[in-house]
């Protein structure tokens, strides 16, 4: 007998005895669907399950200001399949802190109790989106996939998977489901200057090379892009006396005005999430007239 015979027979027997002693692997139970409205998707060894989230965002939709356009659209969008019709998986991109991933946690609020549910699912764990829908199919509820921030690699497997069940499997994706994404590229892959060296002049026309037609090839796939632009000063100054508001200060002083936007020059953004970090740290250093629960 080889030495390497003598030790796989050493290691087989090492992992019988490591099999006795250990506990055995219990699946994750059912989701209460009733209870819970939104959920992750975690993995524990080779196998996936969907864990329901204890305290949910419960951000509601008149919360988020200066973006009204992109709330109709969503709304609309939502509406159709929660009510059983046609809908499109949405892609949301644009300013980082206008908004995007808050809206659709507010979409979930409103739209719960008609059977809304929502399933976070990570990048690195988007190759299993076809495991997740075969959990899911049959259910009564309607299902949001929510992929937020994504950015990817052309070569990362999630962004092959992404791509297989938006459109390109030859199974459909059940009609109890939609996935809405969040991004802040617009095609959520790294764009290149040298990807135009290719591109090819055919008379007036332009044909773009292949290295730009598939970075644009996933973004294609969600049937409704929504964009989210920086808000101007005084965009970004009433969201900061609504959230003022919410914590209890009914008035915007010249003093706080001139806080928020000195707040707002320091991180370079004028932003929903940059008005809401200023009002809770104002907040915090004046007492409020009204207490306010913390958001």
């Amino acid at each position: 007998m080889s030495d390497w015979d003598k030790f796989y027979k050493r290691a087989d027997k090492l992992l019988d005895h490591l099999e006795k002693i250990l506990p055995a692997t219990q699946p994750e139970p059912e989701p209460d669907w009733q209870t819970a409205i939104a959920f992750r998707w975690r993995r524990q060894g080779n196998s996936g399950f969907i864990q329901p989230v204890s305290q949910p965002h419960r951000i509601t939709l008149d919360a988020l200001c200066g973006i009204d356009e992109q709330k109709q659209r969503i709304d609309q969008n939502t509406r159709q399949f929660v009510q059983g019709f046609s809908a499109n998986n949405v892609l949301l991109t644009g300013a980082r802190g206008t908004g995007k991933s808050s809206l659709i946690k507010a979409l979930l609020n409103k739209y719960a109790q008609d059977g809304l549910r929502l399933i976070e699912v990570e990048k690195h764990h988007l190759v299993d989106l076809h495991d997740i829908v075969e959990k899911i199919y049959q259910r009564p509820e309607r299902f949001i996939l929510f992929c937020d921030d994504l950015s990817f690699e052309t070569d990362e497997p999630g962004y092959k998977a992404l791509k297989v069940v938006l459109d390109g499997s030859i199974a459909t994706v059940s009609d109890n489901v939609l996935i809405y994404a969040t991004s802040n590229r617009r095609h959520m892959v790294p764009e290149f200057m040298r990807d135009n060296l290719d591109t090819k002049h055919i008379g007036d026309e332009v044909h773009p090379s292949e290295a730009i037609e598939e970075k644009i090839s996933l973004s294609e796939r969600f049937g409704l892009w929504v964009s989210f632009y920086p808000f101007n000063q005084d965009e970004y100054l009433d969201i900061v006396r609504y959230w003022l508001a919410y914590f209890g200060i009914p008035e915007m002083t010249a003093l706080a005005r001139t806080e928020a936007l000195q707040w707002a020059i320091e991180r370079g953004s004028r932003s929903g999430r940059v008005a809401w970090q200023f009002a809770r740290d104002l907040a915090g250093r004046q007492p409020p007239v009204n207490g306010k629960p913390d958001q």
